[in-house]
């Protein structure tokens, strides 16, 4: 039979909404929201105009795309990095798993996703426009091409490579020796870290 296990609309509402977020089932959204309704009142309040503040005021580094609390992000702005290397990943989540190797110096291109005909995600959805200007400006001297070893990374990679061929820039991408899983971010540090620092070329990658 089914019935309503819910005693509050007020209740079942906010669950619903913590159970649209990515890996949190009905069961863990129950438990957060009950654990909200446990803590003071000023909590609750500091919790949820966070939330709101990020929305609204977040924005996305108009050089690189990551994400950013001003129109530059504090990498792109940092005048001890390397501005001559730029390191392609999908997402925000890769610049962090990298920036926590501390092997890298340069600067990052954040796409935004990857070429995913499956999906519906063509070049044209993604930053790769913005990138190859960033390449033909004369500013830029290696890009390491640092996306996911699947085949929509590697179809990413080889257009970007492409798009990228006539110009006079190192084209280098992470070692595959090394295995650095299908996500960046859930790889460890130091292997990741390596296989950033054992780079090899793209064109000679593509000969394996």
């Amino acid at each position: 039979m089914n019935h309503n296990q819910y005693t509050s609309k007020l209740l079942e509402k906010a669950v619903g909404e913590f159970a649209k977020l990515p890996g949190i089932g009905r069961k863990t959204a129950l438990r957060l929201v009950l654990h909200l309704l446990k803590q003071p009142s000023e909590e609750v309040e500091l919790f949820t105009e966070s939330i709101r503040v990020m929305q609204s005021e977040i924005h996305h580094c108009s050089i690189c795309h990551n994400i950013s609390d001003q129109k530059v992000c504090s990498i792109c702005s940092n005048s001890s990095r390397n501005k001559r290397i730029l390191c392609v990943v999908e997402n925000i989540r890769d610049v962090m798993a990298i920036e926590a190797t501390r092997q890298f110096n340069g600067l990052y291109h954040v796409l935004g996703g990857i070429i995913s005909p499956m999906d519906g995600i063509g070049p044209s959805d993604l930053t790769i426009r913005s990138l190859i200007d960033r390449c033909s400006s004369g500013a830029v001297d290696e890009i390491i091409l640092g996306l996911s070893a699947t085949m929509e990374g590697d179809t990413t990679n080889f257009y970007i490579y492409r798009k990228l061929a006539d110009m006079e820039i190192k084209i280098t991408t992470l070692a595959r020796g090394v295995a650095i899983g299908d996500d960046l971010e859930y790889t460890d540090e130091i292997t990741l870290g390596r296989s950033i620092m054992n780079r090899t070329l793209f064109n000679t990658s593509l000969k394996n």
